[in-house]
């Protein structure tokens, strides 16, 4: 089964949701940063909610970063996403791993921690980025956005996300999710008959992991909730980085800061998203100096 995300409206266009099967995303995330166990889990939930919210966005040049600082193990959580749903994203720490929580499963709140600060910055091709801050109140990442949206952007919210992992292979059994938001003319009881439905929609990777598709456990979920399905698109985890951009980032520190490195036998830049390596001569640094003048 291939990624997906599923857009849509419920209980009579009183609430919004957006859905995502993401094994394949966070499978490519675990490999390419040679994940922990641990940090799959908690990689894999920051990138299934940025890649969620960045289908939010109207335009293609746009992009959102969610940046979690929770002060555990891991360290910090970068991701970015953009309108297709496409998505990058590292963790710190990648190879830390924890005994099991008291409940068994993996202990992601641990290994992120709940003393920071969760920030999401909205880049919509003005001159300043929308910056919203929230408290960490849990280091499980789906309750602090949930946090966050209901504190920071007055969205009631409720947020699923979902890892499996297999705990020999270390690969990624199942990934999903779910962001569902009251709009301003919801109902009460829309709102109670969700949250009555909290337990089965915490099942979402447990599902997926047996072989249901997105789409058929979304209409047996919300069954009697008049569910439309209005958009789709296609996740995925794929870096843009490139030399040209890695080049601008280099001219961006100043021609004093590019003199210096100039003396170095080689100077070398790694894309802390993919973890591809960039290396530069002195001849080219002396390059990147001239362009500085030549402005």
């Amino acid at each position: 089964m291939s990624d997906k995300i599923l857009r849509g409206v419920m209980f009579d266009k009183s609430v919004r949701f957006t859905a995502i099967s993401a094994k394949e995303m966070v499978e490519a995330a675990r490999n390419t940063h040679n994940l922990s166990r641990v940090c799959t889990a908690a990689l894999g939930r920051a990138l299934i909610m940025t890649s969620m919210m960045g289908t939010d966005l109207k335009n293609d040049d746009e992009k959102v970063t969610t940046v979690i600082k929770g002060g555990g193990e891991a360290g910090n959580i970068v991701c970015t996403a953009y309108r297709s749903g496409r998505v990058k994203g590292y963790i710190e720490n990648p190879s830390v791993e924890l005994p099991p929580a008291p409940n068994g499963k993996l202990d992601v709140a641990l290994a992120v921690g709940w003393f920071g600060e969760l920030t999401v910055i909205r880049d919509l091709s003005m001159k300043e980025p929308y910056v919203g801050r929230s408290e960490m109140i849990s280091g499980e990442i789906a309750e602090d956005f949930a946090n966050y949206f209901t504190r920071s952007e007055q969205t009631p919210s409720l947020v699923y996300l979902g890892v499996r992992v297999d705990i020999e292979t270390l690969k990624v059994l199942s990934a999903g999710g779910m962001l569902i938001q009251a709009m301003p003319n919801c109902p009460e009881e829309a709102i109670a008959a969700l949250e009555a439905k909290a337990d089965d929609i915490s099942k979402l990777a447990l599902r997926l992991e047996k072989g249901e598709e997105l789409r058929d456990i979304l209409i047996n979920m919300f069954e009697g909730c008049t569910l439309e399905i209005l958009g789709s698109a296609q996740p995925e985890y794929r870096c843009d980085c490139s030399r040209e951009r890695v080049s601008r980032a280099l001219i961006s520190m100043g021609r004093d800061e590019l003199e210096k490195l100039k003396e170095d036998e080689k100077t070398e830049v790694c894309c802390q998203f993919c973890d591809k390596k960039y290396s530069f001569t002195p001849n080219d640094i002396k390059n990147l100096i001239k362009s500085i003048q030549s402005r």
